[in-house]
Protein backbone atom coordinates (compact mmCIF):
# COMPACT_ATOMS: atom_id res chain seq x y z
CA UNK A 1 0.00 0.00 0.00
CA UNK A 2 1.20 3.55 -0.71
CA UNK A 3 0.99 4.47 2.96
CA UNK A 4 3.34 1.64 3.85
CA UNK A 5 5.72 2.21 0.96
CA UNK A 6 6.26 5.92 1.49
CA UNK A 7 8.20 5.60 4.78
CA UNK A 8 10.61 3.12 3.14
CA UNK A 9 11.17 5.53 0.25
CA UNK A 10 11.93 8.27 2.77
CA UNK A 11 14.31 5.95 4.60
CA UNK A 12 16.11 5.14 1.36
CA UNK A 13 16.55 8.86 0.63
CA UNK A 14 17.87 9.40 4.14
CA UNK A 15 20.40 6.61 3.65
CA UNK A 16 21.53 8.14 0.35
CA UNK A 17 21.87 11.52 2.04
CA UNK A 18 24.05 9.86 4.67
CA UNK A 19 26.09 8.20 1.92
CA UNK A 20 26.63 11.61 0.35
CA UNK A 21 27.84 13.06 3.65
CA UNK A 22 30.24 10.16 4.21
CA UNK A 23 31.65 10.50 0.68
CA UNK A 24 32.02 14.27 0.94
CA UNK A 25 33.79 14.04 4.28
CA UNK A 26 35.98 11.00 3.71
CA UNK A 27 35.89 10.09 0.02
CA UNK A 28 34.08 7.40 -1.93
CA UNK A 29 36.55 4.73 -0.84
CA UNK A 30 35.25 5.26 2.72
CA UNK A 31 31.68 4.66 1.59
CA UNK A 32 30.90 1.44 3.47
CA UNK A 33 27.61 0.03 4.68
CA UNK A 34 28.77 0.38 8.26
CA UNK A 35 29.84 4.02 7.86
CA UNK A 36 26.58 4.96 6.15
CA UNK A 37 24.52 3.18 8.79
CA UNK A 38 26.31 5.11 11.52
CA UNK A 39 25.82 8.41 9.71
CA UNK A 40 22.13 7.72 9.07
CA UNK A 41 21.62 6.47 12.63
CA UNK A 42 20.09 3.21 11.41
CA UNK A 43 21.09 -0.41 11.74
CA UNK A 44 23.49 -2.17 9.42
CA UNK A 45 20.60 -4.40 8.37
CA UNK A 46 18.42 -1.43 7.44
CA UNK A 47 21.02 -0.19 4.96
CA UNK A 48 21.35 -3.71 3.51
CA UNK A 49 17.57 -3.90 3.13
CA UNK A 50 17.70 -0.98 0.69
CA UNK A 51 21.17 -1.59 -0.78
CA UNK A 52 22.17 -5.24 -0.88
CA UNK A 53 25.86 -4.52 -1.39
CA UNK A 54 28.27 -1.64 -1.07
CA UNK A 55 28.41 -1.44 -4.87
CA UNK A 56 24.72 -0.55 -4.95
CA UNK A 57 25.34 2.34 -2.57
CA UNK A 58 28.20 3.61 -4.70
CA UNK A 59 26.06 3.29 -7.84
CA UNK A 60 23.05 5.05 -6.32
CA UNK A 61 25.21 7.94 -5.13
CA UNK A 62 26.70 8.17 -8.62
CA UNK A 63 23.16 8.65 -9.96
CA UNK A 64 22.74 11.67 -7.70
CA UNK A 65 26.16 13.09 -8.55
CA UNK A 66 25.56 12.82 -12.29
CA UNK A 67 22.12 14.39 -11.92
CA UNK A 68 23.72 17.34 -10.16
CA UNK A 69 26.69 17.79 -12.51
CA UNK A 70 25.77 16.52 -15.98
CA UNK A 71 22.07 17.29 -16.42
CA UNK A 72 21.31 20.66 -17.98
CA UNK A 73 18.89 22.79 -15.96
CA UNK A 74 17.20 25.51 -18.03
CA UNK A 75 15.34 28.08 -15.97
CA UNK A 76 12.12 29.53 -17.34
CA UNK A 77 13.62 33.01 -17.66
CA UNK A 78 16.48 31.63 -19.74
CA UNK A 79 14.10 29.57 -21.86
CA UNK A 80 12.17 32.71 -22.77
CA UNK A 81 15.24 34.38 -24.34
CA UNK A 82 14.83 34.33 -28.11
CA UNK A 83 18.31 35.27 -29.33
CA UNK A 84 20.42 32.08 -29.43
CA UNK A 85 23.72 33.67 -28.39
CA UNK A 86 22.08 35.55 -25.53
CA UNK A 87 20.38 32.36 -24.38
CA UNK A 88 23.67 30.46 -24.46
CA UNK A 89 25.40 33.06 -22.31
CA UNK A 90 22.53 33.18 -19.83
CA UNK A 91 22.52 29.39 -19.69
CA UNK A 92 26.27 29.29 -19.14
CA UNK A 93 26.03 31.75 -16.27
CA UNK A 94 23.14 29.89 -14.65
CA UNK A 95 24.98 26.56 -14.88
CA UNK A 96 28.23 28.07 -13.61
CA UNK A 97 26.45 29.47 -10.58
CA UNK A 98 24.52 26.26 -9.96
CA UNK A 99 27.53 23.93 -10.07
CA UNK A 100 29.90 26.22 -8.20
CA UNK A 101 27.27 27.10 -5.59
CA UNK A 102 27.89 23.73 -3.95
CA UNK A 103 31.17 22.42 -5.42
CA UNK A 104 31.06 19.28 -3.30
CA UNK A 105 29.01 17.48 -5.94
CA UNK A 106 31.55 18.33 -8.61
CA UNK A 107 34.37 17.16 -6.36
CA UNK A 108 32.59 13.81 -6.08
CA UNK A 109 32.14 13.81 -9.85
CA UNK A 110 35.92 14.16 -10.22
CA UNK A 111 36.44 11.33 -7.75
CA UNK A 112 34.08 9.08 -9.70
CA UNK A 113 35.94 10.00 -12.89
CA UNK A 114 39.16 8.85 -11.25
CA UNK A 115 37.51 5.61 -10.10
CA UNK A 116 36.40 5.06 -13.68
CA UNK A 117 40.02 4.56 -14.71
CA UNK A 118 39.88 1.10 -13.15
CA UNK A 119 36.11 0.49 -13.11
CA UNK A 120 34.66 0.05 -16.60
CA UNK A 121 31.03 0.37 -15.45
CA UNK A 122 31.61 3.70 -13.74
CA UNK A 123 33.69 4.89 -16.70
CA UNK A 124 30.90 4.12 -19.19
CA UNK A 125 28.27 5.81 -17.04
CA UNK A 126 30.30 8.98 -16.57
CA UNK A 127 31.13 9.19 -20.26
CA UNK A 128 27.50 8.63 -21.24
CA UNK A 129 26.40 11.37 -18.84
CA UNK A 130 28.95 13.79 -20.27
CA UNK A 131 27.79 12.94 -23.79
CA UNK A 132 24.25 13.73 -22.70
CA UNK A 133 25.32 17.06 -21.20
CA UNK A 134 27.09 18.06 -24.40
CA UNK A 135 24.06 16.91 -26.36
CA UNK A 136 21.82 19.21 -24.34
CA UNK A 137 24.05 22.15 -25.27
CA UNK A 138 24.02 21.16 -28.94
CA UNK A 139 20.47 22.41 -29.44
CA UNK A 140 21.44 25.91 -28.33
CA UNK A 141 24.69 25.70 -30.29
CA UNK A 142 22.88 24.62 -33.45
CA UNK A 143 20.60 27.65 -33.23
CA UNK A 144 23.64 29.92 -33.06
CA UNK A 145 25.26 28.23 -36.05
CA UNK A 146 21.99 28.51 -38.01
CA UNK A 147 21.80 32.21 -37.20
CA UNK A 148 25.42 32.63 -38.26
CA UNK A 149 24.63 30.91 -41.55
CA UNK A 150 21.83 33.38 -42.27
CA UNK A 151 23.81 36.50 -41.34
CA UNK A 152 27.11 35.50 -42.92
CA UNK A 153 25.90 32.99 -45.53
CA UNK A 154 27.93 30.17 -44.11
CA UNK A 155 27.01 26.50 -44.29
CA UNK A 156 25.86 24.75 -41.13
CA UNK A 157 28.74 22.59 -39.96
CA UNK A 158 28.11 19.72 -37.56
CA UNK A 159 31.69 19.94 -36.25
CA UNK A 160 31.03 23.62 -35.49
CA UNK A 161 27.89 22.72 -33.52
CA UNK A 162 29.66 19.91 -31.66
CA UNK A 163 32.68 22.11 -30.99
CA UNK A 164 30.64 24.96 -29.55
CA UNK A 165 28.73 22.54 -27.31
CA UNK A 166 32.01 21.02 -26.10
CA UNK A 167 33.40 24.48 -25.35
CA UNK A 168 30.26 25.36 -23.39
CA UNK A 169 30.56 22.25 -21.23
CA UNK A 170 34.27 22.93 -20.69
CA UNK A 171 33.52 26.46 -19.52
CA UNK A 172 30.85 25.29 -17.08
CA UNK A 173 32.87 22.41 -15.65
CA UNK A 174 36.00 24.55 -15.60
CA UNK A 175 34.12 27.02 -13.42
CA UNK A 176 33.05 24.22 -11.08
CA UNK A 177 36.63 22.94 -10.93
CA UNK A 178 37.96 26.35 -9.94
CA UNK A 179 35.30 26.52 -7.21
CA UNK A 180 36.62 23.20 -5.89
CA UNK A 181 40.25 24.35 -6.03
CA UNK A 182 39.78 27.81 -4.52
CA UNK A 183 36.28 28.12 -3.03
CA UNK A 184 37.02 31.22 -0.94
CA UNK A 185 38.43 33.61 -3.52
CA UNK A 186 37.03 32.22 -6.77
CA UNK A 187 34.60 34.54 -8.56
CA UNK A 188 31.92 33.04 -10.78
CA UNK A 189 31.26 36.47 -12.29
CA UNK A 190 34.88 36.90 -13.34
CA UNK A 191 34.89 33.41 -14.82
CA UNK A 192 31.70 34.16 -16.73
CA UNK A 193 33.04 37.46 -18.07
CA UNK A 194 36.21 35.73 -19.24
CA UNK A 195 34.09 33.04 -20.87
CA UNK A 196 32.08 35.75 -22.64
CA UNK A 197 35.26 37.23 -24.08
CA UNK A 198 36.33 33.79 -25.27
CA UNK A 199 32.97 33.31 -26.97
CA UNK A 200 33.39 36.69 -28.65
CA UNK A 201 36.70 35.46 -29.97
CA UNK A 202 34.90 32.45 -31.44
CA UNK A 203 32.48 34.80 -33.16
CA UNK A 204 29.52 34.02 -30.89
CA UNK A 205 28.09 37.54 -30.77
CA UNK A 206 24.74 38.41 -29.33
CA UNK A 207 23.38 40.66 -32.02
CA UNK A 208 25.87 40.74 -34.86
CA UNK A 209 27.60 43.83 -33.48
CA UNK A 210 31.28 44.18 -32.75
CA UNK A 211 32.40 41.92 -29.88
CA UNK A 212 32.90 44.67 -27.29
CA UNK A 213 29.52 46.28 -27.89
CA UNK A 214 27.86 42.89 -28.12
CA UNK A 215 29.33 41.81 -24.83
CA UNK A 216 28.04 44.89 -23.02
CA UNK A 217 24.54 44.37 -24.36
CA UNK A 218 24.50 40.67 -23.62
CA UNK A 219 25.78 41.14 -20.09
CA UNK A 220 22.96 43.56 -19.44
CA UNK A 221 20.36 41.12 -20.78
CA UNK A 222 21.84 38.22 -18.82
CA UNK A 223 21.73 40.30 -15.64
CA UNK A 224 18.02 40.87 -16.25
CA UNK A 225 17.44 37.10 -16.13
CA UNK A 226 18.73 37.09 -12.55
CA UNK A 227 16.11 39.54 -11.25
Amino acid sequence: MPGQKAPEEHRRRDILSAAYEVAVRHGIEALTVRAVAARAAVSHGTVLFHFKRRDQLVSALLDNVLEATTVLHIRADVERLTQPATRLRALLRAEMERLSGDPRYFRLFLEYWTLGVRDAVIRRRVRAALDGYRGAFRAVSAAIVREDRHTRRRRISQPAVDGLAAVAVSLVHGCALQAVIDPKSFSVLQHFETASRLLDGLGVAGNGAAPSASRRGIRSRVDQTRC
